[in-house]
């Protein structure tokens, strides 16, 4: 109902400027509104509570990248559908959806370029493609980029977030664990750094696989981390769960990660990891 309308057409007040869509986003964890830009100035972190906000592929390299400059490689493996998946719809039609819906082949981006003038290799999964689910197409990629770190002899980086394997693809996922965990092992080898970063959240396959195994375990603040969720465990147990159980601060007190370090650090902290492990290895 409108406080007033006046009938001169040139002052009605009941006629509101409309703000463009977008322009303010709400905060979950405060339910304050924050501008867009002031946002993407701070890499997608609430400067006022430090919450973080789910971010992809894009965002991690335009900020850890020189310049946002890198090589992509890996890009011609794209996903296709050998059991012929059928759920709800036809996991063919699923991934056309979200290729179309997300701009990217596959829920995993692997870049080469240099990061505080150190040549790396990053690998960021896309929690928007399908809950950032590993599938043959996913370990594939994460397998070239482990062997051109190691071919190269450049530091790798794996940024994680993910739901877990693919169901869609049944067997063929979850033997992407064994995958990748044996190319790291190779990675290891050779004495090339690996350092995972955990977001929120990065859960199942993935936590039991190549999250898990690298030289230094870091974690962005309040991630989900964990194999199964809170909900299956409690009803696994019969019991209730610690306060901030499988949250990164959880996890920092409890042995499982080496750091927490929020984003608009993050450059620098991976910065100066690498540079101790490259001391550490040229001894």
């Amino acid at each position: 109902m409108a406080w007033f309308k006046r009938k001169d057409k040139n002052i009605q007040t009941d006629q509101r400027k409309e703000m463009p869509e977008g322009v303010w986003v709400k905060v979950p964890k405060t339910g304050e509104t924050v501008h867009r830009r002031e946002l993407e100035d701070n890499q997608w972190v609430d400067p006022l509570s430090g919450y973080h906000f789910r971010i992809g592929s894009d965002e991690y390299f335009s900020f850890l990248f020189d310049d946002g400059e890198f090589e992509e490689i890996g890009q011609d493996i794209v996903p296709t559908d050998p059991l012929e998946f059928e759920d709800r719809k036809k996991y063919s039609d699923r991934l056309d959806e979200y290729q179309e819906k997300t701009g990217q082949s596959d829920a995993v981006r692997v870049g080469i370029g240099k990061m505080n003038d150190l040549d790396v290799v990053i690998t960021c999964m896309d929690f928007s493609f399908i809950g950032g689910s590993m599938g043959s197409v996913v370990g594939e990629r994460i397998a070239m980029a482990i062997d051109h770190a190691r071919e190269n002899e450049r530091p790798l980086i794996i940024i994680s977030q993910s739901g877990g394997a693919r169901m869609m693809e049944s067997v063929l996922s979850l033997m992407q664990m064994a995958k990748t965990s044996a190319k790291l092992a190779q990675l290891e080898e050779s004495g090339v750094p690996y350092i995972s970063l955990m977001t929120n959240p990065t859960t199942g396959g993935v936590t039991a696989s190549f999250a898990m195994l690298g030289d230094f375990n870091i974690a962005e603040p309040e991630a989900l981390i964990g194999f199964a969720g809170p909900r299956v465990i409690r009803q696994t147990i019969g019991r209730d769960l610690p306060d901030g159980f499988q949250r990164s601060e959880y996890l920092l007190e409890h042995g499982f990660l080496d750091f927490i370090t929020p984003r608009n650090q993050i450059k620098g902290k991976l910065t100066n990891l690498i540079k101790i492990l490259l001391h550490k290895h040229e001894k």
